[in-house]
């Protein structure tokens, strides 16, 4: 192993060592109860990443790398049903095969700091597959002609040439034509809303009383409402502000967990569901993966889903917690509302937070790009959540893993079938599999590495885990 690879297991490894979180209520004691991932985006659409459907070749000229390239349409297929089409707006990072995706706003994504994200979202909006009408595209952009290939290839290049802000032409006449055309036209639109959201993702309050309200927000006509298994065993039932029971909402509902007084003190979550298309613009990043991140250029009517969580107690700190990535600010910010009668104290990097009863703080974690992170967090009568990710904020060429150096020599060429990787976890590698500098659409050649990654991770943030808990029972003695 390289000195370099040597230094990002390091840095994966240590961020998990320096971002546990300690949090104890005044009431009682952490309980042993087995952590809750809880989600970090607000809802949406989740989907596995498949091959190039539509493309061509396209050559880098760039002083920091210089290659060969296919520019060209991802498919994507949606967890519990639908196809989304999707280009890269990170050409210098590798795609994983059967990457798992995330649908998030610019603010998650490397479109954070981009003051052109608008005019990417107008060439989706102006070339293929919105417009499918492949000979006025050409009439439009004096192309000559355009069929799947060409019109694919040249959006995706002018697409990188905002995304990353590198000089890239199309190899086909036809298709630099079209992209020369897009790229001088392209003006700045407003970003598109989620297909989906629950805001907020986790509230709190007493039993014997209606907690909330988490409000839907959707572009889908109806929204369909579920709470989890073991609520119905509990009597908590979900219902409108009215406390009529709800198995369905649109745009704007509000809705509430109703929690019976006399329950025992716990939680339960909601899901909603709905069948939508996704607005073309949105982002797609890794799921606890470093892969390329996507943007939206088609949907089918597709499943999204969001999640809402609920804690209830008769008296004490009664915490909701809920987690969120900011690249403008370089980590993640974790918050915490407090609906109790008692201060709700928590520790985070060697510092006490305490949350006073009716309020609420926000603290902002940082991370290093790239890297990997997860916190336990843990409060009265057992309470648990966990948060855990990779933060992906930049495109490869102005994140910590690009080279900025001189150009490179040497070429790649690409697959338009992403190659098995035998690692779920993320890693900082960006190296093309074939020799060059540019990426691949296949898997990074520093697989095995990060595979050791992986199960030093789990290793190393268990026992970050345990010492925490450790700590938390031993102060409650």
């Amino acid at each position: 192993m390289n000195s370099v690879k040597r230094r990002g297991v390091t840095r994966l490894a240590a961020v998990i060592l320096t971002t546990g979180l300690a949090v104890g209520g005044t009431t009682a004691a952490a309980g042993g109860a087995a952590a809750d991932e809880a989600p970090q985006n607000q809802g949406g659409v989740t989907a596995t990443l498949g091959r190039i459907t539509a493309g061509g070749g396209a050559v880098v000229h760039d002083r920091r790398k210089t290659g060969n390239v296919m520019a060209g349409l991802f498919e994507m297929k949606v967890d519990g049903g639908g196809t989304l089409q999707t280009y890269c707006i990170d050409i210098l990072t590798n795609t994983v095969d059967g990457a798992k995706y995330k649908e998030a706003g610019w603010s998650e994504s490397s479109l954070h700091a981009n003051k052109n994200a608008g005019k990417i979202r107008w060439i989706l909006q102006h070339s293929y597959p919105q417009v499918n009408d492949l000979a006025a595209l050409a009439k439009t952009s004096d192309a000559g002609t355009l069929d799947a290939n060409t019109a694919a290839t040249g959006t995706q290049v002018a697409i990188w040439r905002y995304s990353d802000n590198v000089d890239v032409e199309a190899k086909n006449p036809a298709a630099e034509k079209l992209a020369d055309y897009l790229y001088k036209s392209a003006e700045n639109v407003e970003e598109p809303k989620a297909s989906l959201t629950l805001t907020p993702p986790a509230v709190s309050g007493r039993s014997g009383q209606k907690i909330g309200p988490v409000t839907v927000r959707t572009n889908a006509g109806s929204v369909t409402v579920a709470p989890s298994g073991d609520a119905a065993g509990k009597g908590v039932k979900v219902v409108d502000k009215a406390g009529k029971p709800v198995a369905s909402t649109a745009n704007g509902g509000e809705l509430y967990f109703d929690v019976p007084a006399g329950v025992p003190d716990g939680s339960v979550s909601l899901k909603a569901t709905a069948a939508t298309k996704v607005p073309v613009g949105r982002a797609f990043i890794g799921d606890h993966t470093k892969t390329q991140t996507m943007i939206l250029a088609g949907s089918s009517e597709s499943t999204v889903s969001a999640t809402a969580t609920a804690n209830w107690a008769t008296k004490g700190a009664i915490p909701a917690l809920s987690a969120k990535k900011n690249c403008e600010k370089g980590g993640v910010e974790i918050t915490a509302d407090n609906k109790g009668d008692q201060p709700f104290t928590f520790e985070l990097e060697g510092r006490k937070h305490t949350v006073r009863p009716g309020g609420s703080e926000t603290v902002l974690v940082k991370v290093g790009e790239d890297q990997a992170y997860k916190f336990t967090i843990t409060g009265p009568n057992g309470f648990t959540r966990t948060f855990s990710g990779i933060l992906d904020c930049k495109t490869a060429e102005t994140g910590s893993t690009g080279s900025t150096g001189g150009s490179a020599g040497g070429t790649a060429t690409p697959s338009a079938t992403p190659t098995p990787a035998s690692g779920r976890t993320t890693s900082g590698a960006t190296g093309s599999t074939t020799g060059g500098d540019l990426a691949t659409t296949g898997s990074s050649s520093a697989t095995p590495v990060i595979a050791g990654v992986a199960i030093a991770l789990v290793v190393v943030g268990g026992g970050a885990v345990f010492l925490l808990r450790r700590k938390n029972t031993a102060a409650g003695e």
